[in-house]
């Protein structure tokens, strides 16, 4: 029976992992984007004495999501800083346990912490439709503000990903660590 559970857990623990690559990978590709734009505002500003502040502007929100949304993909590839004193030398039911314990007592509440203290914020910026303060600015800002809310709903699917994953090391229905011998999956 629970094996099943597990089973079913992996299962939806793939999807998640699925959509965070896709997002992931997505975003990353505005890196390449921000360095041509930074360098089109540096030929304009230098080369032809012209003002972009928009263009200056989506090149922030390019960073913005950037860091946010590529969070949980970090997280997914274990790519995160990680406090690696004791945990490479530990067994796979060991670093599950680091795992779990980790998400349960910190990762997940942050995430809740951020929605909670976040939503007003957000909520906020689109009751009043916020634009730029500089002129020739978007008139995007609530949606810029809303890239915090992406980063709370990926990392919370991506820690509830984890957490089955866990469970399913822990269980013995998985027998490597995560993420890297469930990455084969994608």
């Amino acid at each position: 029976m629970f094996q099943r559970l597990t089973s079913a857990g992996l299962t939806l623990a793939c999807a998640i992992d699925r959509a965070t690559s896709l997002l992931g990978r997505a975003v990353s590709w505005l890196t390449l984007l921000m360095v041509l734009l930074t360098c089109a505002v540096v030929l304009l500003r230098y080369g032809f004495n012209i003002g972009a502040t928009a263009t200056q502007e989506v090149v922030l929100y390019a960073h913005s999501l950037v860091f946010l949304g590529a969070a949980a993909w970090a997280l997914q590839r274990d790519a995160h800083v990680r406090v690696d004193i004791f945990f490479r030398r530990l067994q796979n039911r060991g670093k599950a346990l680091v795992d779990l314990t980790g998400s349960l007592l910190f990762l997940l509440p942050m995430c809740l912490f951020l929605a909670w203290n976040c939503w007003d914020y957000v909520s906020m910026s689109w009751q009043r439709q916020e634009r730029s303060a500089d002129a020739g600015g978007l008139p995007w800002v609530y949606l810029h503000k809303s890239f915090i809310l992406l980063l709370v709903v990926s990392l919370l699917l991506q820690a509830v990903a984890q957490l089955l994953k866990t469970l399913a090391v822990l269980s013995g229905v998985q027998p490597g660590h995560l993420p890297a011998s469930h990455e084969e999956h994608l």
